[in-house]
């Protein structure tokens, strides 16, 4: 024990001052990185993945554009439901459009009894509360959406689009 105390503290070595070096190397870091993300951005660079970028979706769109453009819609007849008894808005209307592929128009319109009554059925069992949250209309639209695919066919329906949505 006595030899532990005999260490000179002039003997140790020096204790490394400041971080300049990791500060440099940070910020340089930080600057490639946001240089090559604008770069990238910017378009000034293409990725070695995902495709071509914009020049090449443009020019594929040049050379075929109704085949991307294509698109069909079947408008849902505006809908009045009413809400449960305790619930201050007493009734929500709904306006919404289907967006389908080209050509399944018909089938897709013959089916209507079917997508509303799938849609009366969703929206009655709902609370006020699930009605008022932030992200409510996200929410419904994703399971209204699901249960028309279910009744209309998966590859028929493309999209739901709420035209209208009001609580009275």
């Amino acid at each position: 024990m006595a030899e532990a105390a005999d260490v000179d503290v002039a003997d140790a070595p020096p204790r490394k001052k400041g971080g300049k070096g990791m500060l440099i190397g940070l910020a340089a870091m930080l600057l490639l990185g946001g240089g090559g993300f604008f770069a990238t951005f910017s378009g000034m660079f293409a990725l070695p993945f995902g495709g071509g970028g914009e020049e090449q979706a443009h020019q594929e769109a040049q050379e075929d554009p109704g085949e991307s453009a294509a698109v069909a819609f079947v408008e849902i007849p505006q809908m009045l439901v009413s809400l449960g008894p305790s619930a201050r808005s007493r009734h929500l209307r709904l306006s919404a459009t289907l967006e389908i592929e080209p050509g399944r128009e018909e089938a897709v319109a013959a089916l209507m009894p079917r997508v509303m009554d799938v849609i009366n059925s969703y929206l009655q069992a709902l609370d006020e509360a699930d009605v008022e949250r932030p992200a409510a209309m996200a929410r419904m639209r994703a399971h209204l959406l699901r249960r028309i695919r279910i009744v209309a066919g998966e590859d028929a329906v493309r999209d739901l689009l709420i035209t209208e949505f009001v609580l009275q």
